[in-house]
């Protein structure tokens, strides 16, 4: 693939309490002909996401529209799972009205830096407001996921959602600095609300490098095989760079990372990390959307694939 970076198309002007840094893992969903939704997270004060959107033009994805003037959801109640942030990962359409809203709760640690596990919003007009489904997450601790359930991304094929997420236990000490180590794992759900305990193990991390995947995006093409675009935590670098690979049934995936086309740059606002890639193809032409330095902190890039 080859790709040709829009630049940047969005970020804060910290002007909002609650949007003052960061637009971090950009989620496009197509509202109609026209306009894209990109949903995504930004900081407050503290440095706790909450979730937002910028709506942009389907012809010219670096053209903004619209722009949220208050988060989709607030940080969760003190105890929470979700109390010190949340990420929003995927969009999946249920019906005309019903879309469901997967993210990424932050909760802070003592004897661990964090926890991540998954929560469910659920929106009932369209994508324009979204209300939790549940207080505790969907995708919560078990006895072998204990640390991380998150970067879920879903979709709903026929009568069942597909989720492809990353979990794990351990941490791994980087420059002074401990760091979670996570891989890939599936599983089906009959209603996207009720999950098991344990995944199947989807892809795993490949050498001494790797401790980790960034949240992983999937397209079924149309002659019914499937594409992810993710990202890869490498030691060496100490942040993400984009991952690619492919699979015949969604479950065992063939990692092609050279295919993928899309690194960082020599300079500018990905000259260091590149990540959370997610693509979304309108008519004739294919966007990959993504965040640069520090988690996107200099806002969220568009770049459009050249056939």
């Amino acid at each position: 693939m080859k790709w040709h970076k829009l630049g940047v198309v969005w970020k804060p002007d910290g002007s909002l309490d609650w949007a003052r840094t960061h637009a971090m893992g950009p989620t496009p969903y197509q509202l109609n002909d026209d306009v894209i939704r990109v949903y995504l997270t930004c900081l407050d004060d503290k440095g706790r996401g909450r979730p937002g959107y910028v709506d942009v033009s389907s012809s010219d994805p670096t053209r903004v529209l619209k722009v949220a003037t208050t988060p989709l959801l607030d940080i969760g109640e003190p105890g929470t799972f979700d109390d010190n942030g949340l990420m929003v990962l995927s969009l999946v359409p249920v019906d005309a009205r019903t879309v469901y809203m997967y993210y990424a709760g932050f909760e802070l640690c003592v004897n661990v830096r964090y926890r991540i596990f998954t929560g469910l919003a659920i929106s009932h007009d369209g994508g324009e407001t979204f209300q939790r489904y549940s207080k505790v997450p969907i995708l919560d601790r078990s006895d072998s996921e204990r640390v991380i359930r998150g970067g879920s991304f879903v979709v709903k094929e026929g009568d069942v959602f597909k989720m492809w997420y990353v979990a794990g236990n351990d941490w791994t000490e980087l420059r002074g600095k401990l760091m979670p180590v996570y891989d890939l794992r599936y599983q089906e759900s009959a209603d996207g609300v009720t999950w098991s305990d344990r995944g199947i193990l989807s892809m795993a991390l490949t050498g001494d490098d790797e401790h980790g995947f960034g949240r992983p995006w999937i397209v079924k093409r149309d002659r019914g095989d499937y594409q992810m675009f993710y990202s890869i935590r490498r030691c060496s670098f100490a942040a993400y760079r984009l991952g690619y690979a492919e699979s015949s049934d969604g479950v065992q995936w063939v990692r092609q990372d050279e295919e993928m086309g899309l690194d960082v740059s020599p300079t500018g606002v990905d000259s260091e990390a590149i990540m959370y890639s997610a693509v979304l193809s309108v008519g004739a032409k294919t966007y990959c959307f993504y965040n640069g330095n520090n988690f996107g902190e200099q806002g969220f890039c568009v770049a459009e694939l050249i056939q």
